[in-house]
């Protein structure tokens, strides 16, 4: 089986592979092809996997292409994890945000809009190439701003477009295991749009337990979101927010902790990974220590501001070993094999949430088999979460049409219309400082 990883020479993309090497079963990746616009980069991430399958007999064949056409023919699947404008583009989203007084995160907020403003047009060119060229292929979307994204491509992919993000899982696995109970034996209630959901129960042997997590303090400030949150609003809300949430819930404080910081995610992780692939040039270096040592400081001050606004403290180790690429491999094997699970993936609503209408993506439990991801029936959502859901929607509709038409007016709508965006002067200053500093918005006039 082939499999095409776009992206690939991301920082991230061992992480995929690294899992391919634990997979013997029969229907496996047998061929992996990286693509990348940068060569450079590509080389490096060849030599990190080089060096993990240098004692894995039979380990998946790497070649590498900057080539888009060449790299999907003859693809089984695709996971599409590219990043339009890098890392420096991710800083700058935030840098262009924080100077107005609002948040730059590169999903949330005026920072996704940015990122998805620049990167849907690129991700329905790969849409319309798949459909072209591999159109039996199955398209695995790790690119964020996740949902958006999914959404974009899936208006030329239908269905066969499906969107991961490990941050549900890892919600569900942590609450699991302050519970006492096996992550895999347990039923998650989760329902949002990326990076915007909640659980709302959590049933082992057919008991919901998540009362008993939000009636005891202990055990609700003993993981990563109650410590964020805090026991009192969790109660509140009778569930447990994505950490996501958290810029929306405590907006005014993590501006400020990201105001106050010496530098951004963004620009921390840009001179990091730069520090990276430089080093890796140097073929005397061994990369796959090189990247094991960047990727602990990475996974280590991940919302690093956040948890400093909520006195949150440092991370759990058990929260450092990432997780996206465990949801990607399992969906990939319930579709090669029909391996029937359930997992918390970006699929179109069809009829899930009524407040939304049918192609709408939303993130949700979803029964996979080899006809693909199917959203599971899931009770309608309070009505709080229901006004941010559909508001967040309407954005992301925004910002598809001024992808699509080109209309500087509607990227101007989309940016005034967020939560977290509080004036439309501002959403004015905001296109036209992001314009000024991305020339991939150039086409926004």
């Amino acid at each position: 089986m082939r499999l095409t990883i776009l992206g690939g020479g991301g920082f991230r993309v061992p992480l995929v592979y690294g899992a391919l090497l634990t997979d013997r079963a029969e229907g496996r990746v047998t061929e992996v092809v990286l693509h990348d616009v940068d060569a450079g980069r590509l080389g490096a991430v060849a030599r990190v996997l080089a060096e993990q399958a240098a004692d894995v007999p039979g380990a998946p064949s790497v070649t590498t292409t900057t080539d888009l056409d060449e790299a999907l023919r003859g693809a089984d699947f695709v996971f599409s994890a590219i990043r339009v404008g890098g890392l420096a583009g991710r800083a700058d989203d935030e840098r262009v945000a924080l100077a107005e007084g609002v948040l730059g995160q590169e999903t949330v907020g005026a920072g996704g809009i940015a990122y998805g403003l620049r990167t849907v047009p690129v991700a329905v060119g790969i849409a319309r190439r798949v459909a072209a060229l591999a159109p039996d292929a199955w398209v695995i979307n790790f690119t964020n701003p996740a949902g958006l994204v999914t959404e974009a491509m899936s208006r030329h992919l239908g269905d066969r477009v499906i969107g991961i993000c490990d941050s549900p899982v890892g919600l569900g696995r942590r609450i699991a295991r302050v519970l006492g109970a096996d992550p895999a034996q347990a039923w998650i209630d989760y329902v949002g749009l990326n990076h915007l959901g909640w659980v709302r129960g959590l049933r082992v042997a057919g008991r919901d337990e998540l009362p008993r997590l939000l009636a005891d303090d202990a055990l609700l400030t003993s993981f990563e979101e109650g410590k964020l949150f805090g026991a009192e609003w969790l109660r509140s809300l009778g569930a447990v927010p994505n950490e996501y949430l958290h810029y929306y819930y405590f907006n005014r404080e993590t501006v400020a902790a990201y105001q106050q910081a010496e530098r951004t995610r963004g620009a921390f992780l840009r001179d990091q990974q730069a520090r990276f692939y430089d080093e890796v040039r140097d073929p005397a270096t061994p990369a796959l220590a090189a990247w094991n040592r960047t990727r602990a400081e990475r996974e280590a001050t991940y919302m690093a501001e956040n948890r400093e606004a909520a006195g949150a403290g440092e991370r759990d180790a058990d929260d450092l070993s990432g997780g996206y690429e465990k949801v990607a491999l399992a969906l990939m094997r319930a579709i090669a094999r029909d391996e029937r699970t359930t997992l918390i993936l970006n699929v179109r609503n069809r009829s899930t949430l009524a407040a939304l209408d049918a192609d709408a993506v939303i993130e949700v439990p979803c029964l996979v088999d080899a006809n693909g991801a199917h959203p599971v029936a899931v009770d309608p959502l309070p009505g709080h979460a229901t006004g941010l859901v559909c508001a967040v929607k309407a954005v992301e509709r925004e910002v598809l049409a001024a992808a699509r038409s080109g209309s500087r007016e509607t990227a101007v709508k989309a940016f005034a219309l967020h939560p977290l965006v509080d004036s439309v002067m501002v959403a004015r200053r905001l296109t036209d400082g992001y314009r000024a500093v991305h020339p991939g918005l150039a086409y926004l006039t």
